[in-house]
């Protein structure tokens, strides 16, 4: 770690990448780092005894290219890295330039007329010893990042949008560092929960903690154990007093299951779950009419710098702003309010 930390040091920016296995387990954990630097690749292995702070520290002050950061950033964090980093985000940057092609695949084969294989995109990175398969996937993520980096940059000063990118990454970069707390009491409203009653959503409500304590006993992704929609369907078919069969259960975890399940249907109705109710303010004709025109000037100057729409200004910063509300601003950077000719109040 000394000596690559070495090497590092007179580099202002490093290309940087991460693999986690949440797709094998149930704690995610941080599996491998990439980094580049001109002429060196590395692959650190946080799953070893060996410690991460010379890494972080070594990193330190230096400008981190990434694609697609807020990710990468928040694994980081978890394993310990402290600072806020500066952030060159070269999928922002792609989309910033125009791109509608943005994934780091295609843009590697556009610029350098290389195609990366995806083989081990879905791999289990917490394997050990690590694949040789595996260990070329992932100093392909970082190799051509520096490069990448350099190009893009170039289009964008060319474009005068070169501020745009170094706003937006600095919001990157902040808002990696909030961390997002999960709703407990709510986490169990899969896709499809809504369209069961409320004795239906007591049994997928008991389902789903049924699964989680199977997913955490075994350290497996829940969906590894029954994916969200067969919780939804058997919630609703034994609701109906219909059975329900899945093969691939156990018998120490089907019976379990069918634990969880009678014992949600014998909860008398008090108990079931009620429906949240959204509040949604409906807009005043004023306020509609000022949004159809924010999105219309929106939509005019995307076809006109040929960027996605969505990038200038999402349809939920627009309707605040059209409401007056006091994050309505706040969503928007300053690039992005001056383009739509928006004051900061």
């Amino acid at each position: 770690m000394a000596e690559a930390a070495a090497f590092m040091a007179p580099f202002e920016r490093i290309a940087i990448d991460t693999e986690a296995d949440s797709l094998h387990s149930y704690y995610e954990k941080l599996c491998l780092i990439q980094i580049s630097i001109p002429e060196r690749d590395f692959l650190v292995d946080p799953l070893s005894d060996l410690p991460l702070l010379p890494l972080f520290d070594a990193l330190a002050g230096k400008e981190l290219v990434i694609h697609g950061a807020d990710f990468d950033l928040r694994l980081l964090r978890r394993a310990g890295q402290q600072t806020t980093p500066r952030v060159f985000d070269t999928m922002i940057a792609a989309r910033l330039t125009g791109r509608f092609e943005f994934s780091l695949s295609a843009l590697i084969t556009e610029l350098f007329g290389v195609v990366l294989t995806k083989s081990s995109q879905k791999a289990n990175w917490g394997l050990r010893p690590l694949p040789s398969k595996m260990a070329d996937y992932a100093v392909n993520d970082t190799r051509y990042l520096l490069p990448l980096a350099g190009i893009l940059e170039a289009e964008l000063r060319a474009l005068g949008r070169w501020e745009w990118l170094q706003e937006s990454c600095v919001r990157v970069a902040q808002f990696s560092a909030i961390t997002r707390e999960r709703d407990v009491d709510n986490a169990w409203r899969v896709a499809g929960s809504s369209e069961l009653d409320r004795k239906g959503a007591a049994v997928l409500r008991a389902l789903w903690h049924w699964r989680e304590e199977e997913a955490r006993n075994v350290d497996r992704p829940p969906f590894h154990i029954l994916r969200s929609e067969e919780l939804v369907e058997a919630a609703a078919r034994l609701t109906r007093g219909e059975p329900v069969e899945f093969r691939h259960l156990s018998g120490s975890r089907r019976k379990r299951f069918y634990s969880s399940a009678e014992a949600a249907l014998a909860l008398p109705e008090a108990e079931w779950p009620i429906r949240p109710l959204r509040v949604r303010v409906r807009p005043t004709p004023e306020e509609e009419q000022r949004f159809r025109a924010l999105k219309s000037e929106r939509d005019r100057v995307a076809a006109d710098l040929r960027l996605d729409p969505s990038l200038i200004a999402p349809k939920a910063a627009l309707e605040a702003v059209a409401a007056n509300r006091e994050e309505g601003a706040r969503k928007l950077l300053p690039w992005q309010r001056e383009l739509l000719q928006l004051s900061d109040g």
